[in-house]
C-alpha cells in the first residue's frame, strides 16, 4: 500500500481518539453478548419487572429502528457529568459501556466510514480511471431515474399550511426536498461524467440551494421564533460536523468543500438578520429595513473593490484554499469566487419566505374562483413564466461560462422563480411529489462531500476530484453501478449517524450541558492534537 501524502498531526489525533472508542465498542458488544447468552432461571418476579418495562423497551426499539439511540441510554449519558463519563470510559467500566453501547457503535461506524474514505482516496489499494462524457448516456441515465421515480414513488400529500390551515401546499417541504433531489443527481452526474456543457445549469442549481437556505431558515425563525443556543448549535452541527472530520482525516482545506462554508455563511446571515431585534420582526417596516440592510452588507463586502480582502483576510486560515493545480492564485480567490456567485440569492429566498403567506392567500382565492376565470389567470401566469424563462435561456444561459458568471449573481433568481411558478400553478402539481427524489434531497450534504472520496478520486490533499474510483477495472458501467450503490448507502448512513450523534452531544433544552460538551470537545481535541504533534516530532528510523 502506498500513501499519497505524509501523515499529519490531525490524522494521528483522529486515530488516537477513534481506536479507544472502537475497542470500547467491541468490548461492550462482548459484554452484551455475555449478558444475553447467560443461562439463568427466570423467576416470576423478573417476568413482572420485564412486563412493566415492556413499553419502555418498545419505545427504545422504535427509536433504534429510526436510526437513533434508546431514550434511556441517551438520558443516562446526559445525566452524568463529563468528568464522570470520561473516567468511566477510560477505565472501561462495564455498566457504562453497556449503557452507551449504541453511542459507541455510532461513533465507531462513523470512524470506519472515514477510514474507508482514506483508503479510497489516499492509498493505491483501489484504482482509478478517467472521466468520459457521452451526452446520450448522460441523458439516458437521468431519464431512467426520473421514469423509475415517477412509476414507483409518486405520492399525494395533504399537509396543512402553517398560515392558512388549508392544504394549499405552495412550496411545501416535500416539494423542496424533491427539488433538491433532482438537482443533486444532475450536479453529481456533472462531476462524474465531466459534463462541461451543463456548467451554467449547475450554477443555477447551486443558487437554488442557497435560495432554499434563505427561504427555509427565514421561514423557521419567522414562524418558530426560536433563536436559542441549542437550535444554533444543531444547525452548525448539521452543516459542519461531517466536513470537519473529512478535513482532518484527509488533510483538506475547508474550502475544498465550498458548499459547506457557503451555506454556513448565509445561514449565519439569516440568523443574524432575524435574531437581532427579533421582538420587532412582526413589524413590516422593520423587516423591510432588515432585508435592505442585508443588501447593503453584500454590496459593501462584495461590490466595493478591496473590501472583501480586508473583511475576510483575518479568516484566511479557515477560508483560504490553494489548488495544487493552480498554486499561484491568492488563498481567498476560491472563497471570493464561490461566495460572490450567490451573494444575493439568499436574500431573495428571505423575501420569498416573507411573502409566502401572502402568496398562499392569493392562491387560495384563485382556487375558489369559477373555473373559466381560474384557467385564464393560470394560463396567463404560465405564459409569462415560460416567456421570461425563454428570454433568460436565449440571452443569458447560452453565454460562455466566463460571461455568464458575471451576470449570474444578478439573474439567478429568474430561472428559480420560473420553476416555482411552473411547479406550483395547479393544485394537482402541488399535491404530488416523487419521494425517491425527495429522499435523495435529504442527503444532499452527505452525497456532496462523499463524492470527492468514494465515488471520485483526487489522490492528493486539496486536489480536485479529476478521476473516478475504480473497483471493477475495464468495466466502466459495472464500476459505475457498484461504486454508486456503495456511495449512496454510505451517504445515507452518514446522514443517520450525523443526526444520531447530534442527539447525543447537542442537548436541546440544557444550554449549560451544551456548553460543557463544547468545551470538553475542544479540550479533548487539543490534548489529542498536542500528543500527536509530539509523537510526530520523534525521529523515525527509515525501514
Amino acid at each position: 500500500m502506498v500513501v499519497s501524502a505524509p501523515i499529519t498531526a490531525g490524522q494521528v489525533s483522529f486515530l488516537l481518539g477513534i481506536i479507544p472508542v472502537f475497542i470500547a465498542w467491541i468490548y461492550s458488544e462482548l459484554l452484551e453478548f455475555r449478558k444475553s447468552s447467560s443461562v439463568s432461571k427466570v423467576h416470576s418476579d423478573n417476568n413482572l419487572v420485564e412486563l412493566g418495562n415492556g413499553t419502555t423497551k418498545e419505545e427504545d426499539r422504535a427509536v433504534l429502528l429510526e436510526g437513533g439511540l434508546p431514550r434511556s441510554a441517551s438520558a443516562k449519558f446526559h445525566s452524568s457529568s463529563i468528568k464522570t463519563n470520561l473516567i468511566r470510559f477510560l477505565t472501561m467500566d462495564d455498566s457504562f459501556l453497556l449503557e452507551n453501547r449504541a453511542t459507541l457503535r455510532a461513533m465507531s461506524e462513523f470512524g470506519a466510514v472515514l477510514f474507508y474514505f482514506y483508503i479510497c482516496d489516499r492509498t493505491t489499494i483501489l484504482g482509478d480511471s478517467t472521466k468520459s462524457y457521452n451526452r446520450d448516456l448522460f441523458l439516458f441515465l437521468y431519464a431512467l431515474l426520473l421514469i423509475v421515480a415517477a412509476m414507483t414513488s409518486m405520492k399525494k400529500h395533504n399537509d396543512k399550511s402553517a398560515f392558512s390551515g388549508k392544504a394549499i401546499l405552495y412550496l411545501n417541504r416535500h416539494q423542496t426536498e424533491e427539488w433538491k433531489g433532482w438537482m443533486q443527481v444532475l450536479f453529481l452526474m456533472y462531476h462524474y461524467f465531466a459534463a462541461a456543457e451543463i456548467y451554467n445549469a449547475i450554477r443555477v442549481f447551486i443558487a437554488a440551494y442557497v435560495w432554499m437556505t434563505g427561504f427555509g431558515n427565514f421561514s423557521y425563525y419567522y414562524i418558530r421564533k426560536d433563536f436559542s443556543l441549542a437550535r444554533f448549535a444543531q444547525m452548525m452541527w448539521r452543516l459542519n460536523f461531517f466536513v470537519i472530520f473529512c478535513c482532518i482525516v484527509l488533510n483538506n482545506d475547508y474550502m475544498l468543500y465550498y458548499i459547506c462554508p457557503m451555506h454556513t455563511l448565509f445561514t449565519l446571515m439569516v440568523y443574524g438578520a432575524l435574531g437581532i431585534l427579533n421582538q420587532y420582526n412582526e413589524i413590516r417596516s422593520v423587516m423591510i429595513a432588515k432585508i435592505f440592510a442585508c443588501f447593503l452588507v453584500v454590496i459593501l463586502i462584495w461590490e466595493i473593490p478591496g473590501v472583501f480582502e480586508i473583511f475576510w483576510g483575518p479568516l484566511a486560515f479557515l477560508l483560504g484554499y490553494t489548488d495544487p493545480a493552480k498554486p499561484d492564485l491568492p488563498r481567498l480567490h476560491e472563497w471570493h469566487f464561490r461566495s460572490g456567485l450567490d451573494r444575493y440569492i439568499w436574500i431573495i429566498g428571505m423575501i420569498y419566505a416573507y411573502y409566502h403567506p401572502t402568496v398562499e392567500r392569493w392562491m387560495e382565492k384563485l382556487e375558489e374562483l369559477e373555473n373559466k376565470r381560474k384557467v385564464t389567470i393560470k394560463s396567463g401566469i404560465v405564459a409569462v413564466a415560460v416567456f421570461v424563462g425563454y428570454l433568460w435561456y436565449e440571452y443569458i444561459y447560452k453565454l460562455d461560462k466566463v460571461t455568464y458568471n458575471k451576470l449570474h449573481p444578478y439573474t439567478s433568481w429568474i430561472p428559480i422563480t420560473v420553476y416555482i411558478c411552473l411547479r406550483n400553478f395547479t393544485q394537482l402539481f402541488r399535491n404530488y411529489s416523487l419521494t425517491l427524489l425527495a429522499w435523495l434531497g435529504k442527503i444532499t450534504l452527505e452525497t456532496y462531500i462523499s463524492q470527492f472520496h468514494i465515488w471520485l478520486r483526487s489522490n492528493a490533499p486539496n486536489g480536485q476530484p479529476k478521476w473516478l474510483l475504480s473497483l471493477i477495472p475495464d468495466y466502466p458501467m459495472l464500476n459505475f453501478m457498484l461504486t454508486t450503490a456503495i456511495y449512496v448507502i454510505v451517504s445515507h448512513r452518514l446522514f443517520v449517524l450525523t443526526n444520531t450523534l447530534k442527539g447525543i452531544f447537542v442537548p436541546t433544552k440544557d444550554d449549560k450541558k451544551l456548553l460543557s460538551n463544547f468545551l470538553a470537545g475542544i479540550g479533548i481535541s487539543v490534548a489529542l492534537y498536542s500528543i500527536s504533534f509530539i509523537v510526530l516530532q520523534i525521529p523515525h528510523t527509515p525501514a
